[in-house]
């Protein structure tokens, strides 16, 4: 087989498994933390690194969001079947890169890596991200030509698959859609905190030998519990996230 065609094959074959795989790196986020101490050696100091990394995750969010956000119905999902373009985005974020959403998972997980401070946990998920999402985006581009032809390959011309370029910027077409976040992404947005907050348990009982639920975390977690119930009833139940052609 060429080598082509295996990356083409194997990206599908992720692409399919991408909501759960990346979660593998939980082992080696867990094996990362094995020698923890708190940062600077201080509870409160290790306290704000939390949310400092917390706040990189969010950022990575919020790219997914503003993404999602300016995108019709068929386009930037989180399908697992199968590629799926019912329209090329060209404009908005798309305008200054192909794959926001990727950049958008890689700042999460960049984030997560962050929270053992160290700096090989780090590079090495940055290496596992880079060799994952490139035959992702290789079987998901494969895809495009083949559907939009040279419309797909006239915007990747100009524009760079995974980090931004800093000018050729176009107002996207459609309206940002708040409602289509909330229904889109509240799932992200509650994995993050779930991570962070067993990251945290676990960290605490490496240092301190006993089971220890910090209350600030406590806190983090029960507001997001409740915005995730809270979202995935009113999807489940009513049409009040309902957007047309969204």
């Amino acid at each position: 087989m060429a080598l082509k065609e295996e990356f083409i094959n194997s990206g599908n074959w992720l692409f399919k498994r991408r909501g759960y795989l990346p979660l593998i790196l939980l082992a080696l986020f867990i094996f990362g933390l094995k020698d923890y101490k708190y940062f600077g050696n201080n509870e409160e100091t290790n306290f704000y690194w939390e949310m400092f990394c917390l706040l990189v995750s969010f950022i990575g969010l919020a790219i997914r969001c503003y993404t999602v956000g300016h995108t019709p119905k068929g386009t930037s999902g989180r399908n697992t079947k199968g590629q799926t373009a019912e329209t090329l985005n060209t404009n908005g974020i798309y305008s200054i890169v192909r794959h926001p959403l990727y950049l958008g998972n890689f700042i999460i997980w960049f984030g997560l890596s962050l929270f053992a401070h160290s700096w090989w946990l780090s590079l090495i998920c940055t290496l596992v991200f880079w060799v994952y999402y490139e035959r992702i985006m290789y079987a998901e581009e494969d895809f495009l030509i083949k559907k939009f032809g040279k419309q797909y390959m006239d915007w990747a011309e100009k524009n760079p698959a995974f980090i931004p370029k800093l000018k050729g910027w176009e107002k996207s077409d459609l309206i940002f859609s708040f409602k289509n976040v909330l229904k889109r992404e509240y799932n992200g947005f509650f994995s993050i905190i779930v991570v962070f907050t067993f990251l945290d348990i676990l960290s605490d009982f490496i240092v301190k030998g006993k089971l220890i639920v910090d209350l600030r975390w406590t806190i983090i977690f029960g507001v997001g519990l409740l915005i995730f119930l809270t979202l995935r009833t009113l999807k489940k139940k009513t049409n009040i996230l309902s957007v047309k052609d969204r």
